[in-house]
């Protein structure tokens, strides 16, 4: 099937935007002229792409299917543009990272400083997502590199993992619970205890739950939360026992906050790394960023 790429160009615009005149302004032409390379492309492609209606336009499965495509071409054409920019200047450039906040805060902070120190003139941009969302981000061409936890929930065979830290997860309570400080509980005697959680949607949850389900344990949060910051603050004025990484709760320990409960189950280790795409050449300012990640 031979199409015209601007065709593909247009189409990009349009389901970005979801607007004929967003797209018009972006590409500097006509509306009309957006309107007609969108009718050609629909018929070329024999499928109806875009559901549209007075003020709205949305797409359809098969446009949505074809924006799957469309959007990671791009992408990838964009990370190749920069490589290329960047050979003519290798102090400046760009890297894009997905990262979770946690991650950000309580590992990334100190490298990015260091980063910054040494690539003054390389912009660094960061998309805050959980570890699963960071690697589709990834997958599609949104970002350069993913820093995640592992395990994450999807395989992706055009992914490759390198693990720079090993990361150790406890449960915590507050001073409500100090009759439990001390003493050896098991994970079945958590049941009977208010419980705190992040969403369902973060690495940290999911590996939460295959832990207890191991030990045949039912455990259902009271209070899900996106951030890992306000689940540590929700623990420390007693509403209940949550599940953390040690590296988020070293002040709070050294502070007496909070105390860390001693299980006869013992949680296994997990680590961070960085995820990178099999198929996609590292822009130079992502490869200088990665190796300082795995020096």
């Amino acid at each position: 099937m031979n199409i015209n790429f601007e065709l593909y160009k247009v189409f990009y615009y349009v389901a970005k935007y979801l607007s004929f005149s967003r797209a018009a302004h972006e590409l500097y032409i006509s509306q009309s002229a957006v309107s007609q390379s969108i009718k050609l492309l629909e018929e070329k492609l024999h499928s109806k792409l875009f559901l549209r209606h007075t003020k709205k336009v949305n797409l359809t499965s098969e446009g949505n299917l074809l924006f799957k495509h469309i959007e990671q071409a791009f992408n990838f054409i964009k990370a190749g543009e920069r490589s290329l920019e960047e050979t003519h200047s290798l102090e400046k450039g760009t890297v894009k990272i997905g990262a979770s906040d946690t991650i950000c805060k309580y590992y990334l902070l100190p490298y990015f400083k260091k980063f910054h120190q040494m690539y003054p003139e390389i912009k660094i941009h960061v998309t805050n997502r959980p570890s699963p969302i960071c690697a589709e981000l990834l997958k599609k061409g949104n970002v350069d590199l993913s820093i995640i936890n592992l395990p994450f929930e999807k395989n992706y065979t055009d992914l490759s993992y390198k693990e720079i830290k090993e990361v150790q997860d406890v449960f915590i309570a507050g001073e409500n619970f100090k009759s439990l400080q001390g003493k050896i509980l098991s994970l079945k005697e958590l049941e009977n205890y208010p419980f705190l959680s992040l969403q369902k949607n973060s690495t940290t949850r999911s590996f939460f739950e295959n832990f207890i389900q191991k030990y045949k344990v039912n455990i259902t949060p009271e209070f899900e939360l996106g951030s890992i910051d306000l689940l540590i603050e929700l623990t420390k004025i007693g509403l209940g026992i949550s599940f953390v990484t040690l590296d988020t709760i070293k002040e709070a320990l050294d502070k007496k906050e909070i105390f860390i409960l001693n299980l006869k189950e013992k949680t296994p280790q997990r680590s961070i790394g960085v995820l990178t795409h099999e198929k996609v050449p590292l822009p130079i300012a992502a490869q200088k960023f990665m190796a300082l990640l795995l020096s």
